[in-house]
């Protein structure tokens, strides 16, 4: 069944889930997967849906029209089957990040992760008030697929080789 995916963000208020909600059902399409938050006074989020071939021009007709209660939808149809098969994938991890906050950090750990291919599938940050110590924490947590070409003894060297100078603790899991 073909997939719908949707970037939206509009001004946080109750009610923007229940409105996107029912247009989906309207539709008779289906809530597959998404990822939302509140993120400075907006609701941001993207958001997957199902649906039959014959329904995808008023799919996308009705969430387009949500500008009108404030959700401002762009949406895209999903092509994961090609990009799955584009690239054999290795093994996932996960990646923890915790240090002082400070511009620049996810900057440098997504160059180190870039040049070794790794796709970043997952990722979520946030700053948190440092106990103690005054100032803010910034924690990331990550799923990252590797390719084949690259074992987790690689992907660990290198990002501990800028850790020292972002001053931040990195763990990865397999």
């Amino acid at each position: 069944m073909p997939s719908i995916v949707m970037t939206l963000i509009g001004a946080d208020r109750p009610g923007l889930v229940d409105s996107l909600a029912a247009v989906i059902a309207d539709q008779k399409a289906n809530w597959t997967e998404s990822r939302m938050a509140h993120l400075g006074g907006q609701f941001a989020g993207i958001l997957r849906v199902e649906t039959e071939p014959a329904n995808i021009h008023a799919l996308v007709s009705a969430l387009e029209r949500l500008d009108q209660v404030g959700l401002q939808v762009s949406v895209r149809t999903d092509d994961s089957e090609s990009a799955l098969s584009a690239k054999p994938s290795g093994a996932t991890v996960q990646l923890e990040l915790v240090g002082n906050d400070r511009p620049g950090i996810v900057a440098e750990v997504s160059h180190v992760l870039s040049d070794l291919e790794i796709n970043v599938e997952m990722i979520h940050t946030e700053c948190r008030d440092a106990p103690m110590a005054g100032g803010q924490l910034f924690h990331a947590s990550a799923q990252l697929q590797l390719p084949r070409s690259v074992d987790v003894d690689e992907v660990r060297r290198r990002l501990e080789e800028i850790a020292a100078d972002l001053m931040v603790d990195i763990t990865i899991t397999s």
